[in-house]
């Protein structure tokens, strides 16, 4: 599994709209509304890394209302459960 966090600026009254389309599509798991220079944080989980181009530069990209996108890409994941499996027994 590939994982992408897409960062999107979108004009003020788009945003909602922009949220509800973007997690409609295939791959992309949750939007967040965050604060900041950012309006939304979309998680991207596909199974390749071609994918992550096409949900970010086909899909994402032609959202209505998006003013930019920033695009970082995960080299590793790592979660509260796979930090007790790794650390566990070194008590």
């Amino acid at each position: 599994m590939f994982v992408a966090l897409v960062m999107v600026r979108c004009h003020p009254d788009h945003v909602a709209d922009a949220a509800k389309a973007i997690v409609a599509f295939d791959g992309v798991a949750e939007v967040y509304s965050v604060a900041g220079d950012w309006d939304l944080v979309a998680m991207v989980r596909v199974p390749d890394w071609e994918a992550i181009a096409t949900v970010v530069t086909e899909r994402i990209a032609g959202v209505e209302g998006l003013e930019r996108t920033e695009t970082m890409v995960a080299f590793r994941v790592l979660s509260n459960e796979d930090m007790a499996a790794a650390w566990g027994g070194f008590e």
